[in-house]
């Protein structure tokens, strides 16, 4: 055998090894990408099943709180802006500042809804009111459970984020266009507090 023939053998073993390490790297990339993007659709269930219960509330409240049309308004269009927010995600799911955008409109959202739980203790009687005590213990369920799929979601974040910034992973991400995955952060100190619902 003549020393080009053994060179190109070598040559040609480096580069299926090379390549292998690449399809393996994409591979592990596109399979974490995909428990992430798995994860945010856990928080869209439960960000819907939250959307959802808010018209019934807001109609159980309107009943006893005429004078708070205001508050009542607000937690409605924080609704329409987190369901418009959560469409225009589902419409590109890789978008980072979508992500953002969703968290944003949750966030005003949340903050709504505190306030209309301020004022709704001012008013004995919806508090009182058994359809007003179902729809706060469906939400509080439903908060609960949005915490854990955020949770989720972000762990996945963080373990596509380690795998694609180490060497050599980040050469193959750059190439194939896996961008860095947004955590879904509480964007107000408001929404750090555990709200108080007392009925």
């Amino acid at each position: 055998m003549s020393i080009a023939l053994i060179v190109v053998l070598v040559f040609l073993v480096l580069l299926v090894i090379i390549a292998l390490a690449v399809i393996g790297v994409y591979n592990t990339l596109v399979t974490l990408r995909n428990l992430f993007r798995n994860g945010f659709s856990q928080i869209d269930v439960q960000l819907k099943r939250r959307h959802d219960l808010i018209p019934n509330l807001v109609e159980t409240a309107k009943g006893y709180m005429a004078h708070e049309r205001g508050t009542l308004e607000a937690v409605i269009n924080a609704r329409a802006k987190a369901t418009q927010a959560n469409v225009q995600l589902a419409g590109n799911p890789n978008d980072p500042s979508a992500i953002r955008n969703v968290m944003q409109a949750e966030s005003g959202l949340s903050g709504a809804l505190s306030r209309l739980m301020v004022v709704a203790e001012n008013y004995p009687q919806l508090k009182a009111d058994v359809t007003m005590k179902q729809l706060m213990e469906e939400l509080a369920s439903t908060e609960n459970r949005i915490a854990f799929a955020r949770q989720g979601y972000n762990d996945n974040v963080l373990q596509f984020n380690n795998a694609r910034e180490v060497f050599p992973n980040i050469f193959v991400a750059n190439i194939f266009g896996f961008v860095a995955a947004d955590f879904f952060k509480i964007e107000t100190e408001a929404e750090r507090v555990a709200p108080k619902v007392s009925f």
